[in-house]
């Protein structure tokens, strides 16, 4: 067993759940991008729910921007290990940065696909 192992049972699910706020914070806090898919998010899913559209369309709908919400997180944390690891430039590290980048536009792009398909189509 790894000696970074915490809790186990109730304790490691509380703790689980302090570590994920915590994060939330952070990314709100720090990431400006982040902040940015909140406000979007706070506008789009409640507009899903304007729409004439069945409960399955509704909620690709709004999967695809919690989606987004997650590339994000996922992004800033690899950004945040990259900058951890040296702030030097080097070609790896702006290559791990720009595919977090790159997953990014991957998602927004599913979020205006999906928005479009199921309303225009």
């Amino acid at each position: 067993m790894s000696p970074f192992k915490g809790q186990t049972g109730l304790k490691r699910i509380l703790n689980a759940g302090g570590y994920s706020l915590a994060g939330l914070q952070a990314a709100f806090s720090g990431e400006a991008a982040f902040r940015q898919l909140v406000l979007l998010n706070v506008v789009l899913i409640p507009l899903a729910f304007f729409f004439d559209v069945s409960r399955g369309e509704r909620a690709v709908m709004i999967a695809a921007c919690l989606l987004a919400l997650i590339v994000e997180l996922l992004n800033s944390a690899i950004e945040a290990a990259i900058d951890r690891i040296s702030l030097d430039l080097h070609p790896l590290s702006k290559n791990a940065k720009d595919m977090g980048s790159a997953a990014q536009f991957v998602a927004l792009s599913l979020i205006g696909s999906v928005w479009a398909v199921i309303l225009l189509g």
